[in-house]
């Protein structure tokens, strides 16, 4: 049981302390209770809790909605409040269809997605997912999604094959997947811009976001980024899709948006889409209990300001650096480690019981919970997860510290986390 939170630590009911090394779910961006934050949600609460969008809107969401306006690529220049990941996709695939609809091709209805995905667990979010072990069971209830190869280099990538030419061979694959649906039926594709929990801080090639956007223009589809975990400066710029010279038509956002100090997400939308919902029906066919809450947005509102004001994106980039490198410098020789990768403060290990042949444990083994158990059992948090290959096989600890970390902090992950790794191989054999 969490009891307090200060800093990149957490405290249990017992005292004992936890270096919070990935966020919870890459969400503490600013760590645990930051002072700016606390005093902007007391001051919220104590003007205005909650009023009803319907009959009105609130100084803290129209400050938050200015600043990401302000802060977001060319072009997308509103923004729709919801309260998490989540609702933030599914809003983003409703307002994909409608634009469609406004524009008078209703016959667009399909969406293509990655295999190896996560979108959240929504059933809309789930369908255009390709986490299989998360949509088994509620397979009859999914949208049909048409989903190709994620951008995975370290598995995929063929030997002597060039990271652009790995990418142009995705792109064609997308291409190809679009002509054979039918170019007018496909609304849009979706895309973690860099890989989250599904695959582990999987990180698209050079060339590879161009050329998807490519394809996209040619077919006039929509291009949906999720930057729920990797977005609001996780990979060391405000957003990932930054790093790739690319502007999607609509990006869902969560997670560091708020810092887990309230549940928010939202949707950036490219003006285009909201011009046709104003020349058309008038407005977003959509609505949530608690869009733009008073409270979440001035949390959210006061995160971002802090992140600006004191230059915490320069600190992830910095930071970012020296993690990659003690990473390297630990884990690149070890024998049950095939792959470190990541950007910024957005990191994970894949494990292997072969280097050479990169085959993965026995997933019967469940080695990813048995390095969660090891971290805790040192005072660590991480976020390991399995069937990182194929839904089934495959293990990978992702690491996401706060932005507010230092060099010590740093060190002390990797010391914990080797120990954690070697004991958790230990007892599976």
């Amino acid at each position: 049981m969490a009891v307090t939170g200060q800093g990149v630590y957490l405290t249990d009911a017992s005292g004992r302390q936890y270096l919070d090394a990935c966020g919870g779910a890459a969400v503490s961006c600013l760590g645990h209770g930051h002072p700016a934050v606390s005093a902007a949600m007391h001051a919220q609460i104590d003007r205005l809790a909650y009023a009803h969008t319907s009959f009105f809107t609130s100084e803290p969401a129209e400050a938050l909605a200015d600043q990401l306006a302000r802060t977001a690529p060319a072009g997308m220049d509103h923004v729709y409040f919801v309260s998490g990941g989540s609702e933030a996709v599914e809003a983003a695939l409703k307002m994909a269809r409608q634009y469609f609809v406004e524009i008078g091709q209703p016959q667009r209805s399909v969406f293509i997605a990655r295999r190896q995905s996560y979108h959240g667990n929504t059933l809309g979010a789930l369908a255009v997912g390709g986490n299989e072990a998360r949509r088994r069971q509620f397979a009859p209830l999914l949208i049909d999604v048409k989903h190709v190869a994620p951008c995975y280099a370290y598995r995929d990538q063929h030997a002597g094959e060039a990271p652009e030419a790995y990418g142009a061979r995705l792109a064609a694959e997308l291409d190809e997947t679009i002509s054979a649906c039918g170019s007018q039926r496909v609304i849009a594709f979706v895309a973690e811009t860099v890989g989250g929990a599904t695959g582990g801080a999987v990180t698209p090639v050079p060339g590879y976001f161009k050329a998807v956007r490519e394809v996209c223009d040619r077919h006039g589809v929509l291009l949906i980024l999720d930057e729920v975990m990797c977005g609001m400066g996780r990979t060391g710029t405000l957003h990932a899709c930054e790093q790739e010279g690319v502007v999607p038509d609509l990006m869902t956002i969560a997670k560091g948006l708020g810092g887990g100090y309230q549940p928010i997400g939202a949707v950036l939308t490219h003006k285009r889409i909201v011009d046709a919902m104003s020349a058309g029906s008038g407005f977003f066919q959509h609505g949530h209990t608690y869009l733009g809450h008073p409270v979440a947005c001035a949390a959210a509102l006061a995160v971002q300001q802090v992140i600006e004001r004191d230059e915490l994106l320069a600190n992830v980039r910095a930071r970012g650096q020296s993690f990659a490198a003690r990473l390297a410098s630990r884990f690149a020789d070890h024998p049950f480690v095939g792959d470190i990768r990541g950007r910024g403060l957005f990191y994970a290990v894949e494990l292997v019981r072969d280097r050479g042949t990169k085959a993965p444990f026995d997933p019967a083994a469940r080695l990813h919970a048995q390095v969660k158990r090891e971290c805790m059992a040192r005072g660590l948090m991480t976020y390991p997860m399995g069937g990182t290959i194929d839904g089934h096989a495959g293990d990978h600890v992702l690491l996401a510290p706060p932005f507010i970390v230092e060099e010590e902090h740093l060190e002390i992950i990797v010391d914990r986390l080797h120990a954690a790794i070697d004991a958790a191989i230990a007892s599976v054999g």
